[in-house]
């Protein structure tokens, strides 16, 4: 039977790391709130350990070492106990986030060597991106199907936690038929393939990728106009605010001075007439 009890405390020091799409301080005040962070082991160094007898009848005395020691590299295999341990923990934490059952999104209608194809996206209220959908004309059933459970795949992904930049430096550039010219986007004019036309326009929609884009963004480049957006009322940004959650940030392209109208002076009289 045991007679002493020993308990070693140890310090570690890991990072978490987790992947926005923008910067504010909504999304950096809810980041303690997500468990999709990616842990990586930094330090870890044995701070002391205290010894007691479990003879309560005993008057052995308590010994304390205090004494911070850095591991040896002998004992490099307690640090990878433990960061296995976390990085099991963080595996386990892994979880799909599902999609709201009434959500925004926009459908892009472009036409790719006389294809027709209809990107349909969905998105999480805080317009991030979190499923495709991808409908084609003049294909077989087998294509059809094929780029539906592709689509899907996506989809699980983005739920899942992996950036949508990783889809993007995948398929961007990717070569099959159809493929030419594209009518019916004003950002894209041309496409090597299906998949790098969706994920060109997904990347500019929702990623701000203008080096993807073939023609230039309809933002105002005047200083005056841009001073003049910086200059924003406590009331507009309120009102601005308002309408980034009710409207689709890949339909309007973070672009929402540019493309809204002020409603603040419109007035609507809901009572119906007696």
């Amino acid at each position: 039977m045991a007679k002493y009890l020993v308990e070693t405390f140890y310090n570690c020091s890991f990072k978490v790391s987790h992947y926005l799409e923008e910067v504010s301080d909504q999304e950096l005040q809810n980041l303690e709130k997500r468990d999709d962070g990616k842990y990586e082991i930094l330090d870890v160094k044995l701070d002391k350990r205290k010894t007691k007898s479990l003879d309560q009848k005993s008057n052995t005395k308590k010994f304390e070492d205090s004494t911070k020691i850095d591991l040896m590299p002998e004992k490099i295999e307690n640090k990878l106990k433990i960061s296995n341990l976390i990085n099991q923990s963080n595996k386990d934490s892994n979880q799909r986030f599902g999609m709201p059952d009434r959500r925004k999104g926009y459908i892009q209608k472009a036409t790719i060597g006389n294809h027709k194809v209809y990107l349909h996206t969905g998105e999480y209220e805080d317009g991030k991106i979190g499923e495709i959908f991808i409908d084609t004309s003049k294909e077989g059933e087998l294509v059809k199907a094929l780029m539906n459970n592709f689509a899907i795949a996506v989809s699980l992904g983005l739920q899942y936690g992996v950036p949508l930049d990783e889809f993007v430096s995948a398929y961007v550039g990717t070569k099959f038929e159809p493929s030419g010219k594209v009518f019916g986007n004003d950002r894209i004019l041309s496409a090597t393939s299906i998949l790098d036309y969706i994920f060109r326009e997904l990347a500019i929609s929702y990623l701000n990728r203008e080096d993807l884009a073939h023609t230039p963004s309809i933002k105002k480049t005047d200083e005056s106009n841009e001073e003049s957006n910086d200059q924003i009322s406590e009331d507009q940004s309120h009102f601005l605010k308002i309408v980034k959650d009710i409207t689709s940030k890949g339909f309007l392209r973070n672009n929402y001075k540019e493309k809204l109208v002020d409603l603040s002076d419109i007035r609507i009289n809901l009572k119906g007439k007696k």
